[in-house]
């Protein structure tokens, strides 16, 4: 039934196997988070008993997932005239066109279904992404909700007491009310990662490999997830993650860039791996260090495998990229809220996928976005 994601899902299997769906993501961001200078480096860090402690935000305790490979909601009665409404943290940039565009593809091929998309203008704009919700709920003229929270805890709050379907997307938000996440595990999948950027670094001929990441912002769940992931993924594979020397970037490419140019000033000699948060954030960095002979041969490794990002590993700046399916996200939570319209029980975790880009597929990976937005 969704048949851009068949080759997507097959991927996923063969990279991820059975830990897609079974890793304890906290998924929950903190309410409160703000774009500020941050802490120290490591408190993201210390805090993974709290963060694992969420209820709900582990896919690895979710009831009724799917074995691998499976598709949760295949067969389900997606018929009825429905009108859904889509929140995503925002809509300015480019992962998100992706997750706006399997959205309205299930729209455009179900002529049943009005599916409204919508976001905050930037990852930081918390009161406007509040003032979307708490409208659209008051509204009245939904049939079901997709949210992507950018305050997982505060939107748990606007959306109590709800009785229409709420589907979570991008990252999860621990509430009854909440029926399923379409996502993916970010700590597994950039654990994936990490282990990928070592083996790279080890063929680029670095012989100590050491890790610094450029994460997001400072508290928010899912950049710690891929904090965790990357450090478990790069300590396995046998490199050194400085744990210390964390740079949080609100996950913007200008601030990545300082990052970077900080990294540069306390280690003249070169790291072997810079982890960004995001493709955005991986290429501003590298961009940031073209021109510094000890950076030559840095693997910087971007999350999120937009077409920029497939680009620029193809160009030879970014190295590999840890590709989350946006676009299966948006579609299969629309596809979700309609299936419980009528009558489907829902797994609590659909996996959309997840693959590591390097320059062997990025050519691949690159003409499927573009059909995906028309290009």
């Amino acid at each position: 039934m969704f048949r851009r994601g068949l080759c997507v899902i097959a991927a996923a299997v063969l990279l991820l196997g059975s830990a897609a769906a079974c890793d304890k993501d906290s998924g929950a961001e903190k309410a409160g988070t703000s774009g500020t200078e941050a802490k120290a480096g490591t408190e993201a860090m210390t805090e993974e008993k709290k963060d694992e402690s969420s209820a709900g935000q582990s896919a690895e305790k979710a009831e009724g997932k799917s074995q691998e490979g499976e598709d949760p909601l295949a067969g389900a009665d997606l018929s009825g005239s429905y009108k859904i409404d889509v929140i995503l943290k925002t809509t300015s940039s480019e992962y998100w066109s992706y997750v706006v565009a399997g959205a309205k593809a299930f729209e455009k091929e179900h002529s049943n279904i009005k599916v409204d998309v919508k976001g905050a203008s930037s990852e930081t704009a918390y009161d406007e992404q509040q003032n979307i919700i708490e409208t659209d709920l008051n509204a009245g003229t939904y049939d079901g909700y997709v949210i992507a929270p950018l305050q997982a805890d505060l939107v748990k709050t606007l959306i109590s007491g709800q009785k229409k379907p709420i589907i979570a997307v991008d990252t999860n938000i621990d509430a009854p009310e909440v029926l399923s996440f379409v996502g993916t595990s970010n700590k597994t999948a950039a654990e994936e990662g990490g282990k990928a950027a070592v083996e790279a670094a080890k063929k680029a001929g670095w012989e100590k490999i050491e890790a610094i990441s450029i994460s997001g912002v400072q508290g928010d769940g899912t950049a710690t997830d891929r904090l965790k992931g990357y450090q478990a993924g790069i300590e396995s594979a046998g490199g050194s993650f400085l744990e210390a020397e964390i740079q949080y970037a609100d996950a913007v490419a200008d601030k990545a860039v300082t990052s970077m140019e900080a990294i540069m000033q306390n280690h003249p000699e070169g790291i072997a791996i810079i982890c960004c948060n995001n493709d955005d954030m991986a290429i501003a960095a590298a961009r940031a260090a073209k021109g510094n002979e000890a950076y030559k041969n840095t693997v910087f490794m971007g999350f999120d495998g937009i077409k920029s990002a497939c680009d620029a590993i193809l160009e030879g700046s970014e190295t590999m990229s840890v590709a989350q399916e946006a676009y299966e996200m948006g579609y299969k939570s629309v596809a979700a809220a309609v299936a419980k319209l009528n009558g489907k029980e829902l797994p609590k975790f659909i996996n959309s996928g997840v693959s590591i880009i390097t320059a062997d597929n990025a050519k691949e990976r690159l003409d499927s976005l573009n059909s995906y937005l028309g290009g």
